[in-house]
């Protein structure tokens, strides 16, 4: 299967499947000489670790990271980076009454197109499972770009139609949803039991937030810092839709209110998102994510089986209600990842 690697410089390539013996990553390009241990990856893998939100899967990993390369006493060597993550809380029997059904919504009809097998036990590659080596890789990505001041920062700006009216950064911590509003909060943790009790499921939006980035990342014309941003977060599973800066308002408005005028202090607004022509001004870089709602869902759903007839099937196991808010590491992760590869290959002309 192609399409497992991502980067120029900084390459990630991920492994393994949601009911294999292990997932995990192999990063590439990571420079020496940068403190690196299990610990740095383990706290970022737990803040993805399922089963701690009652929305959330109570499938129970412990997601302990092994770092087997790229490292000597503590410090990256400049070779390649493998990390392991094992499973261990896999219940396959879970998935047998469907294994011969496409689940709605799933990878299992396209995976089955293209490849004519496909692995039905948790949904293999397609799983969710497999953000986890992403996030061990922007661990290392984060400790790249923190070296330049750079900062990712990622939080919940909408649940179940529910939005933050009143952003507080200082919310974002204080509450299991990563919500910078605790009414909101409040009132997205309510849609959750109500959904879970209906045996449905919910999509959100996530806002990401760069700061610090310097002006001039970015490759024109093809490799556009954030086409580059839009295919690394559209590259989540979950992930139907990226805007940046204004993003489709700036479909709405005039070039007089959309242009953001410059100023001997800087850019007075910012709608570019931090990024004007595919670089970065220097100004915050700002993203939004739409995520789907979880596919895997006790409702009664039409499908068909792999010989073409028709079904109907309802979805149990192990599943979350959302993917929020075990989907913000993953989504930092990926920013990160493409900070980290621009940093470098913007360093290799400089």
């Amino acid at each position: 299967m192609s399409g497992n690697t991502t980067g120029t410089i900084f390459k990630v390539t991920t492994w393994g499947e949601s009911h294999g013996k292990s997932t995990g990553v192999v990063v590439d390009g990571c420079p020496p000489n940068i403190p690196l241990n299990e610990s740095d990856i383990q706290r970022e893998l737990d803040r993805r670790r399922p089963g701690q939100h009652t929305s959330s899967s109570p499938r129970k990993e412990e997601d302990i990271a092994e770092i087997l390369s790229g490292t000597f006493e503590g410090k990256t060597t400049g070779t390649p980076i493998s990390i392991v993550i094992r499973n261990s809380d896999v219940r396959s029997g879970d998935y047998d009454q469907i294994k011969d059904l496409f689940r709605p919504g799933h990878g299992d009809f396209t995976y089955f197109k293209k490849y004519g097998i496909r692995d039905y036990r948790g949904g293999g590659r397609a799983s969710g499972r497999e953000t986890a080596a992403r996030v061990a890789a922007g661990a290392i990505a984060k400790k790249i770009i923190v070296r330049e001041g750079i900062e990712t920062i990622a939080y919940t700006l909408e649940l179940g139609s529910v939005r933050v009216e009143n952003l507080s950064m200082n919310d974002i911590g204080n509450n299991r949803l990563l919500c910078p509003d605790m009414k909101a909060a409040e009132l997205m943790e309510r849609r959750l039991e109500e959904a879970g009790e209906r045996g449905d499921s919910l999509g959100g939006i996530v806002e990401i937030i760069v700061k610090g980035c310097p002006p001039g990342l970015g490759e024109p014309v093809f490799d556009k810092i954030d086409a580059d941003m839009a295919k690394a977060l559209m590259s989540i599973g979950t992930v139907k839709g990226v805007g940046i800066g204004a993003g489709f308002k700036a479909a709405r408005m005039p070039g007089s209110k959309c242009n953001d005028p410059i100023t001997p202090e800087g850019f007075a607004t910012n709608n570019a998102g931090g990024i004007i022509a595919g670089i970065t001004n220097g100004e915050d870089i700002v993203m939004k994510v739409a995520c789907k709602p979880i596919a895997s869902i006790e409702k009664p759903q039409q499908s068909v089986d792999i010989h073409g007839n028709s079904t109907t099937l309802t979805v149990t196991g192990r599943h979350d209600v959302s993917v929020i808010p075990r989907i913000i590491p993953v989504c930092e992760a990926m920013v990160s990842m493409v900070l980290a590869d621009h940093l470098l290959r913007q360093k290799a002309i400089s």
